[in-house]
């Protein structure tokens, strides 16, 4: 039996982040290319949205602590849900907050050229889980890992 392309494999935070993640910066969409002449004409830019789930798609930068080549340790982070997702976590710094993420999944892709490829994921979340500052870790918290804000804006 082969694993179709494209497979999401769902994964607990602590396992795929052993020492949380620190989100640098806002949520923000995950528009589509724009041309210079759309931008030029003033057409809005269009939202992406996930082939998989029907829902918008959000991104936000973190840094992974565990990662040993710095080059690898920041990259984006896809959020799937109908309105923006808001983090549960003050900031530690300024523009800088812990965060654990709720219905994570990560695709396998090859990343790098040449001969310098690696194994790298696609991780993917449907939002925040509600964590204390300490590191973002439901472990440390003990609050509820539903996703936040799921009976207001349904962001699973």
């Amino acid at each position: 039996m082969a694993i179709p392309k494209g497979y999401r494999f769902p994964i607990e935070f602590d396992d795929a982040f052993p020492q949380g993640l620190v989100m640098v910066g806002e949520v923000s969409p995950d528009n589509e290319y724009q041309s210079r002449e759309d931008r030029a004409m003033g057409k809005p830019a269009r939202q992406r949205i996930d082939e998989v789930t029907g829902k918008r798609q959000w991104k936000v930068t973190v840094t992974d602590p565990t990662e040993p080549n710095a080059k690898r340790a920041s990259y984006e982070v896809t959020l799937l849900a109908d309105v923006q997702p808001v983090p549960t976590t003050p900031e530690a710094l300024p523009g800088m907050r812990p965060i654990e993420l709720a219905g994570l999944t990560a695709e396998p892709r090859v990343a790098g050229n040449g001969e310098f490829k690696y194994q790298s994921y696609v991780f993917r979340a449907t939002g925040f889980k509600n964590a204390a500052a300490g590191g973002g870790r439901s472990a440390q918290s003990g609050k509820s890992s539903a996703p936040a804000g799921e009976s207001a804006a349904k962001a699973a």
